[in-house]
């Protein structure tokens, strides 16, 4: 049980796959989103404060995910009634609907299977964890946030965006990086690589290991 309970998918990995009622009805992760990203991101439960503004943060801005080719999934070991009862009462109050599916982890198989539950936080609670999970069902990017530390909406769509780009390009990242900013180009890995490197002629070049240019 501690061991289950410690696993820790890692940046790479194939995405444990599964099967769990939502708020959408029944999904196979497998079978979900293909062709897509998936966003999946667990809060430690339903009706509390923190939850609710960041849930909220992706409802609102679920359009930017949409225009990302990205799927989203929550994820809190709540039952569905819980869970419908809140995204009902959200929507009453202030308006925002959570449009995505929240899987019930009642049982907390997904929590288990994903890392969520980290006994020196909680063994009942999801701690505030996203995993960014490409078209192919790689894990590309774990975020870890503790229950009392809400997310930031901006990074985690300036870091999807991100890697979508560096995809795409074939290219790095520097620190802070936004989208139209100049981008790393790869340093060289062999003597020829350096010698075109010195030659040429790039936006930004610091050293030959280091250069910028523009998409």
């Amino acid at each position: 049980m501690e061991q289950e309970m410690n696993f820790m998918p890692r940046i790479g990995d194939i995405a444990p796959d599964f099967e769990a009622v939502t708020t959408k009805g029944k999904v196979k992760f497998s079978e979900f989103a293909k062709d897509k990203w998936v966003v999946l991101f667990s809060h430690p439960a339903d009706f509390t404060p923190v939850c609710t503004t960041e849930m909220s943060g992706f409802a609102k801005r679920k359009g930017e995910f949409d225009a990302l080719n990205t799927e989203l999934m929550g994820l809190s070991i709540d039952s569905i009634h819980a869970h419908l009862g809140w995204v009902n009462n959200v929507r009453e109050k202030t308006g925002v609907y959570f449009d995505f599916p929240i899987i019930a982890d009642i049982d907390m198989k997904v929590s288990k299977l994903y890392g969520m539950l980290q006994p020196n936080e909680s063994t009942t609670a999801a701690v505030r964890a996203v995993f960014f999970i490409d078209p192919k069902k790689k894990i590309r990017l774990i975020m870890y946030y503790p229950l009392n530390v809400g997310r930031n909406m901006d990074e985690i769509l300036r870091a999807l965006e991100g890697l979508q780009v560096a995809d795409a390009n074939g290219v790095a990242l520097p620190l802070d990086w936004r989208k139209g900013d100049s981008v790393i180009v790869p340093p060289p890995v062999d003597l020829n690589g350096l010698n075109e490197r010195l030659q040429g002629t790039y936006d930004e070049k610091i050293d030959f290991y280091l250069v910028k240019k523009k998409l």
